[in-house]
């Protein structure tokens, strides 16, 4: 019998397993008990040395064999090592699917045959009815006008002036009834019909801007007397994980925040009443019950077992990975999603769409495997699937089917069908019954399945279904269970969760702890660069302050100190900046773990704080020991640590403050903006660009809170009041250090230095605990909102109620949909629908039929350091092992296998996708060997991963393609048609002026992929040649292929070759290897053909499915027909074309200008944002310096008004380069799928990137130079004014430009956001701020004539002291020009020269 190899540890076992074999299912007593068992002697004296242990420490101690020698031995359950947990696991999992059953009855047997019963919960709903409230059409697209209008129409409806331009929507309708224990249930429905809200209503997570009213219970205890995040686990059809995390890690770390609930003390009690009975458990599962129960483990054996029950272990040491960084899969990325709420204790799963991207029989077995637990130990779940397959769907034992917000059936799987003939429509043969429940309710399907053919047909709405339910008896008797309220006696104390989190405050801590610097080491990269980048600019500032220039002798030279200071404790501040994109991208996960109670926020906030500090003293020595002694500060070395010391707080306080802006900003582009808001304020109101006399009355409360007020007084006041700048210089009373001190306003008291270090230390500590405040209560920037559709002109006889309904999410979206982005549907499905008709629709273009074969292809990547650690040896990894095939023209072929095959790497080799590893084999098309170039013409590649701009609509998306992928020859009206055509085709039609970032796109469910299914049998018939990869077909869209080529794990192909009618040749090649199991009638071929070639059965079998097709005929013909289509047919010329794109240079650029017209048009958060905060500036600048500009009297005020223009040059420019940053960056991604498919060149991407700018940087320049020009008091003439407009633009532009430039040379914006501030110290004609410095204030006062000084005017002093000439501004205004020009030539030649993908 299979279970023998459960025991294979120890003879002594086999006999007792033998036996009970027989009694799996009834847990007769005698089996287990010590007299059936033959044991060995040594194990019994080591049970009762076991046995005489007190509780506690029974409970950590157990025995475990090892499987190799056979040898007991007693263990420390807290100190598992890996071998341990991988040895135990083999023992009871050996192969999960067929185990895993086994292993669960052992587990509950021992728990019942004490009298232990397992907590259960049933989930009642009753009435629930929840609404949102949603723009309706057009209004609800964002664009720079609308912003600016909707803050005034927010203030008035505020103010209730206006009424409210959002209508309701309902989402769910009086909706009840009951999830039962041990149950489990499937929550079925067409997209948008509200599962996701439903689930959410369950789990306690209902955004709270929707009305909701109704009443959910567990157990009968309303949602406010227990927590719900912890009794439930929501498990989301969003991924977001850490992509720098390995897969066990992410678990682990989610294991150990989840703790392990009431096991701790369920095996006490349980140990408790065994040794009373005198009874022996099996040791193994003694051993793993003790493990999973022990608290404040760092590994826990759980974390395995939920690896090898999710087929996770291949990966379980890969990076989960993100858009930039190679991870998993995404069929891996989603059960990882699922594994990290299953390693918690919880007892209800409410689980959301988890199969999106799994292949079928992966799927499968995830869900049977959580059947088994559910069923075995009493718990309870809803899972919500999109197109279950039919086995995966007889798995479940309850339907809840949902349509347009109303329950349509729930109950008993078996009796779904009944209520549907009772209604009048009949599920054909040969048709899944899940993919028949999602089209009867909807308008287009309904009708084929019409089963009364004595009566006509004519269409039932939900409503009707919904009240035929209510008097049909499964829910009457629903109806009659919740009339009953639930008898809380019944409640097991342990059932429902009251504790908040899941482990001590400190154990969360110490997780949280370990996580992050585990991701310190992975980022490691930052820090070094950090590190790199100081040294540099410390080597550059000792060559600008070099000793041998700077003297003691005058308070003027003491002014240079001055700024030498200033320069440092800025240059130690801005390092912090980093912090703002780290915190930021780590923001999301935060959010999803906090929802989830895993730990409060103060244990979050803690372990960057504390765990940067070494990096801050490694950093601060960088700067100081390099350049205190060179530039020539005080050479004292107590004032030298105390510069030390010094700065170490203040990079501390910066590094607080910009955690602290990012968790309020939340958005990259809003932090960026508050980021530089709040730098500017420490910056203008810091004491030295400003003294303090000069701060006008209205802002001097700013200059008691500047953080940078007392560093910098701290700083100046160490080092003058040193021994260097004691001497007392003639004609004067006092020493020169406090003369220099009192020049620039500063205090003199030496007690100044520990007031600043006081006050940076309690500034650091406010941030912290600011930053603390702001994760604990702000929720996500983007919230989701709901619009509805407008119906298209063409479709108004549809859908009574008329318009789909979705929920958007107005952020920087290329991901999918929001957290809660439930989208819902209110027109009978009308968005998808059938063709009945099958006649070609269109495809008039012209083209020409082509073949692609590829022979002996592998690809192989450079060997992942994290399995070098683990002793592999080679040094490359290798993905495809010399995959052949053939694709023609007219055919169509499905590329199968199971997640991880390699489906996706094969795509992107043929389709020339890679940017690295290594290529080897043969690809030809039509016989000649492929060239990308050409290829990417005349091939179109639909990634698996949707990248789009987010901020154009479906059909400007789809025309912009057009316009660059058609050839010259088809006019503008042929191109409308064709796509007015490809949009019917897909039925897009009703999400015409959808944005595409926002609402995003949910998976397919089966009604819409069998459209895209459609849509490609009518591209192939018309004798293209087409390749898909599917996951989960069912049976009518498997069969609609032709060919199928399937893979294996590891990249090996074991089937290539025709399906035939009813799948028959396929079936056939299988069904002749020996040992594969038949299969049965009416199962789907694809799911059945991925179950028996699984890696589980290979091994069980003994046979490699690549070696057995490799000596098939089947092979032997696929080669010949390879060799026939390699070589050219006669007369058959090579493809060619003229130009390498199909439209003129000129067309590119105007089309991606369009494009990048309507992307900013409809970015607010980054245009309208902008625009704001530069009025903002303008304003705060204009009250700052008010009327500073007319008044030249004395020097110091000519330096008031020339600090003015440096700070609004570089603070305005400084923004312009950061915000400009995640806008390029997002559209870097999708530059590089579109340059890949050869629509356009990197030039005009890269002109229209920089044109675009023009007008929006001349808008905010204008509105600046105007209300500052006023507000400070230049002089009023025209030239002097427009010197002063060209300035600033070309200013903002230049940095606007380098900020582009910088993400177009760096992998990503984190890097490319450390850059920026290198720059404003390089040398000084080096540096294009300066030039715009001298433009500013020579257009301003290189002409006046009036005295300044006894001795000068003020044209000679701004000659003489500034080296600044008048007859010079013609030259100064080309320069300033030229960097303008210089940054965007360097930004189009590195997006075309770099490419920082990584596949």
């Amino acid at each position: 019998m299979e279970s023998a190899d459960i025991s294979r540890g120890s003879d002594s076992f086999t006999g007792s397993s033998r036996r009970g074999s027989s009694v799996w299912r009834n847990s007769t007593v005698e089996v287990f008990s010590r007299s059936s068992r033959e044991e060995d002697d040594e194990e019994a004296l080591k049970w009762a040395a076991l046995e005489k242990l007190p509780t506690y420490d029974r409970l950590r101690k157990g025995i475990l064999t090892s499987a190799s020698r056979g040898i007991i031995s007693e263990v420390d359950i807290e100190n598992l090592g890996v071998q341990e947990r991988k040895q135990l696991l083999e023992r009871l999992v050996k192969v999960a699917d067929e185990d895993n059953e086994k292993f669960l009855w052992k587990l509950k047997n021992r728990i019942e045959r004490v009298g232990i019963e397992f907590p259960t919960i049933e989930i009642r709903y009753e009435n629930l009815n929840i609404e949102a409230e949603a723009y309706v059409g057009s209004s609800a697209l964002p664009s720079f006008a609308k912003f600016c209008l909707n803050i005034l129409e927010g203030f008035f409806i505020a103010l209730h002036v206006l009424p409210s331009r959002k209508k309701p929507l309902t989402i769910l309708k009086d909706v009840s009834g009951i999830i039962k224990p041990s149950r489990l249930t499937l929550l079925l429905g067409p997209p948008n019909s509200g599962k996701t809200t439903l689930l959410l209503a369950l789990a306690g997570k209902l955004d709270p801007s929707l009305k909701f009213s109704g009443h959910v219970t567990y157990n009968g205890h309303e949602m406010n007397e227990f927590v719900p995040q912890r009794t439930a686990s929501y498990i989301s059809q969003h991924d977001l994980h850490i992509g720098e995390l390995t897969v066990r890690e992410t678990l682990e770390f989610s294991a150990r925040c989840q703790g392990v609930g009431n096991l701790h003390d369920m095996l006490a009690e349980l140990s408790r009443r065994e040794k009373e009975a005198n009874i022996k458990p099996d040791p193994d599962v003694d051993v793993f019950m003790k493990a999973v129960a022990a608290k404040g483990q760092e590994a826990n054996v759980i974390t395995d077992y939920v690896l090898k029950i999710l087929g996770l272990e291949v990966c379980a040491d890969t990076l989960v990975g993100d858009e930039m960084v190679r991870g998993i899969s995404g069929g891996q990325r989603k059960r990882v999603t699922t594994g990290e709420m299953l390693v918690g204790p919880s007892r209800a799963l409410l689980m959301d769409e988890i199969s999106t991207g799994l292949d079928s029989s992966t799927t499968y077995h995830i869900v049977n495997s959580l059947k088994q637990t559910i069923q075995i130990l009493n718990c309870t779940a809803a899972i919500s699937l999109l197109q279950p397959a039919p086995e995966t769907y007889d798995l479940f034992d309850d339907i809840i089917l949902l349509s347009d917000g109303q329950i349509v059936y729930q109950g008993p799987r078996e009796n779904v069908l009944g209520f549907f003939e009772h209604v009048g429509f009949k599920c054909p043969d040969r048709k899944g019954v899940a993919d028949f429940l999602q089209e009867v309710t909807s308008k287009k399907d309904q009708e084929q399945y019409w089963a009364a053919k004595d009566q006509a047909y004519r269409f039932v709405t939900v409503n009707e279904f919904a009240e035929a339910f209510q008097s049909f008896n499964g829910g009457r008797k629903i109806a009659d269970e919740l009339s009953v309220p639930f008898d809380k006696t019944k409640n097991h104390p342990a059932a429902l969760v009251n504790t908040k989190y899941g482990a001590g405050k400190m154990d969360l801590l110490r997780a949280n702890f370990s996580r992050e610097y585990l991701l310190m080491k992975r980022n490691s990269f930052v820090y070094i660069f950090k590190i790199c980048q100081l040294t540099i600019m410390a080597l550059i500032s000792m060559t600008l302050f070099f000793r041998t220039e700077m003297h003691r002798d005058t308070v003027a030279d003491g002014g240079i100190y001055t700024g030498a200071l200033f320069f440092t404790a800025i240059m130690i501040m801005f390092n912090g900046m980093s912090e703002l994109s780290m915190t930021i991208a780590k923001l999301p996960v935060f959010y999803k773990q906090r929802e989830l109670l895993f730990f409060p926020p103060w244990a979050y906030s803690i372990p960057p704080w504390i765990l940067k500090i070494p990096v801050t003293f490694v950093e601060v020595a960088a700067w100081v020991f390099l350049t205190y002694y060179v530039i020539g500060f005080d050479p004292n070395v107590e004032r030298f640590l105390r510069q030390y010391f010094l700065l170490l707080l203040i990079n501390q306080m910066a590094s607080a403050l910009f955690r602290f802006i990012a968790a309020t900003g939340r958005n990259m582009i809003v932090a960026n903006t508050f980021g530089s808001f709040a730098l500017l304020t420490l910056f203008a109101l810091g004491g030295v660009i400003l003294s303090r006399e000069q701060i006008k009355k209205w802002w001097i409360w700013g200059y008691w809170l500047s953080p940078l007020m007392y560093g910098q007084n701290a700083i100046v006041v160490n080092e003058f009041l040193g021994h260097s700048w004691s001497h007392i210089p003639e004609n004067s009373t006092e020493p020169l250090g406090i003369q220099v001190l009192k020049s620039r306003e500063f205090f003199t008291d030496a007690n100044w230095y520990w007031i600043g270090v006081g006050a940076t230390v309690g500034f650091m500590l406010l941030f912290n605990i600011c930053f603390v405040l702001a994760l604990t209560f702000l929720d996500t920037f983007e919230k989701p909102q709901a619009f509805i559709l407008e119906e298209s002109k063409r479709e108004g006889s549809v859908g009574k109620t008329g318009g789909a309904v979705q929920l958007s999410n107005h952020g920087s979206g290329h991901k999918n949909s929001t957290e809660n982005g439930d989208e819902i549907n209110r027109n009978g499905s009308a968005s998808i629908g059938e063709a009945s008709d099958n006649r070609k629709k269109g495809m008039v273009l012209p083209f020409e039929p082509h073949s692609i074969t590829f022979d002996d292809v592998m690809y192989s990547v450079d060997m992942p350091q994290e399995m070098k650690v683990q002793g592999v040896v080679e040094d490359r990894l290798v993905l495809l092992k010399g995959v052949n095939g053939a694709f023609r023209p007219g055919v169509l072929t499905a590329l199968m296998g199971v997640s991880g095959a390699g489906k996706t790497t094969l795509m992107d080799v043929l389709a020339g996708r890679k940017t690295g590893g290594y290529i080897e084999g043969d690809i030809k098309i039509s016989g000649y060997p492929k060239k990308q170039e050409t290829f990417a013409r005349i091939a179109g590649y639909c990634e698996q991963n949707d990248i789009h701009s987010p901020h154009v609509t479906v059909y400007e998306s789809l025309l912009y393609s057009a316009w660059l992928r058609l050839p010259p020859e088809v006019d503008s009206e042929t191109r409308k048609m064709f796509i007015e055509e490809v949009m019917e085709l897909v039925e897009l039609d009703s999400l015409r002026n959808a944005l595409v970032g926002l609402p995003g796109v949910n998976g397919l469910d089966a009604r819409a992929a069998a459209i895209v299914m459609r849509t490609v049998r009518n591209t192939v018939d018309t004798g293209r040649t087409v390749v898909c990869t599917i996951h989960q077909p069912s049976i009518d869209i498997f069969e609609a292929f032709d060919e199928l080529f399937l893979m294996k794990r590891g990249g090996e192909e074991i089937y290539v070759g025709p399906l035939g009618h009813h799948s028959a040749h396929l079936i056939k090649y299988f069904e002749a290897i020996e040992g594969v199991n038949k299969i049965k009638d009416g199962y789907n071929p694809a799911t059945w053909m991925l179950e028996v070639t699984a890696s589980s059965q290979e091994m069980a079998m003994e046979v490699d499915f690549a070696n057995i097709y490799k000596n098939s005929d089947l092979f032997r013909r696929n080669k010949a027909l390879i060799a026939e289509l390699s070589t050219p047919v006669l007369g058959s010329k090579d493809i060619y074309f003229p130009t390498q794109y199909s439209t003129s240079f000129f067309t590119q650029c105007m089309a991606c200008l369009w494009k990048q017209h309507w992307s900013y048009w409809r970015n607010p958060p980054y245009t309208a944002v902008r625009f704001l905060f530069t009025i903002f500036i303008a304003l705060m600048f204009g009250t700052m310096f008010w009327d500073i500009g007319s008044k030249v009297k004395t020097t110091q005020e000519l330096s008031n008004a020339i600090g003015s223009m440096y700070a609004a040059v570089l603070f305005l420019g400084f923004q312009n380069g950061t915000a400009v940053q995640p806008v390029v960056s997002v559209e870097r991604t999708v530059f590089y799928r579109e340059k890949a498919a050869g629509m356009y060149s990197a030039l005009p991407y890269a002109f229209a990137q920089a044109l675009i700018e023009l007008p929006y940087v001349f808008v905010q320049a204008a509105v600046y130079g105007v209300i500052v020009y006023a507000m400070i008091g230049f002089e009023w003439s025209v030239a002097k004014f427009l010197w002063y407009l060209f300035f600033m633009y070309f200013t903002l532009l230049y940095f606007t430009f380098y900020g582009m430039m910088a993400v177009a040379v760096t992998p990503n914006h984190h890097i490319a956001a450390i850059r920026i501030p290198i720059w404003w110290r390089w040398y000084y004609w080096a540096c294009p701020v300066s030039w715009s410095l001298y433009g500013l204030i020579v257009s301003q006062y290189g002409d006046i004539q009036e005295p300044i000084t006894t001795t000068q005017t003020v044209e000679a002093y701004v000659k003489d002291y500034l080296g600044f000439d008048h007859d010079f501004l013609g030259v100064v205004g080309a320069v300033v020009l030229g960097w303008t020009i210089l940054f965007a030539f360097i930004f189009a030649f590195s997006i075309k020269a770099f490419n920082f993908q990584r596949r």
